[in-house]
C-alpha cells in the first residue's frame, strides 16, 4: 500500500456543490494549494503544512488526513459521510467525484 494514501478518502464540496474525493496526500496538497485565497484560515495553513510534511516523509498520511478533515469541517466543506455524495448529486459517477485536475 502506498504510504501517502489515506486509509479512507475524505469527501469535500468544492465549487458550487461539486463533490471531490481526496484519497491521498498528493491530492489533498493539490486541493489545498489551489484553494481560493480569500476563504483560507489557520486550519488551511495547518492542513497545507501537514501535507507538505507528509510528502517530505516527516509525518504519516493519516496525520495529514486528520488536518484535512479539520480544515474541511471548519470551512463547511466536509461531507461527513462519503455515501452522502450520491445524495448531493445523484447523476455524478464515482470517477466524476474527483475534480478534473485530480483525475488519473
Amino acid at each position: 500500500m502506498n504510504a501517502l494514501r489515506f486509509n479512507e478518502p475524505v469527501y469535500l464540496i468544492v465549487g458550487i456543490g461539486v463533490p471531490a474525493e481526496i484519497d491521498s496526500v498528493e491530492r489533498a496538497y493539490a486541493l489545498l494549494n489551489d484553494w481560493p485565497v480569500w476563504p483560507r484560515n489557520s486550519a488551511h495553513a495547518v492542513a497545507l503544512n501537514a501535507c507538505k510534511a507528509a510528502l517530505a516523509g516527516e509525518i504519516d498520511a493519516e496525520t495529514a488526513r486528520t488536518t484535512l478533515v479539520a480544515f474541511a469541517r471548519r470551512s463547511s466543506a466536509l461531507v461527513e459521510d462519503g455515501h452522502d455524495v450520491a445524495m448531493i448529486s445523484p447523476s455524478i459517477s464515482r470517477r466524476q467525484i474527483r475534480p478534473p485536475e485530480l483525475r488519473p
